[in-house]
């Protein structure tokens, strides 16, 4: 077991889906995908908010390496608010930063899907 999913993409493809999946769900707070891309942005989320929480310059520009740089108002980008807003949130507590709700098939063409958001 390799311990992720495949998702059905090169490497490439896959790093850079979950990378702008990330990025969006830091700026809107919540998203809707299918199940298994869910799960898989879940365990990156995670790790991204424990880096926010560590808060030194080397955590700053690790999260770097994977957050985009996108404009998420109040004249921040992604990494800033992560940093600044939703890090801050969680200071308490050790874990458990996400909750993933399952919200039935996708119409086209009955792949599963999900809303996933910042435990608040």
């Amino acid at each position: 077991m390799a311990g992720y999913s495949k998702l059905n993409r090169r490497s490439d493809q896959r790093k850079a889906m979950l990378r702008d999946l990330v990025t969006h769900l830091i700026i809107h707070e919540r998203i809707t995908t299918t199940e298994t891309k869910a799960k898989e942005l879940q365990r990156l989320a995670e790790k991204m908010v424990t880096l926010g929480k560590k808060g030194t310059l080397h955590h700053i520009r690790q999260a770097a390496k994977t957050v985009r740089f996108l404009d998420a108002g109040e004249g921040k980008n992604a990494v800033q608010k992560l940093f600044e807003d939703i890090a801050p949130r969680f200071k308490d507590r050790n874990g458990g930063y996400t909750r993933i709700y399952k919200v039935g098939p996708r119409r086209g063409d009955a792949t599963p899907m999900a809303i996933i958001e910042f435990v608040e």
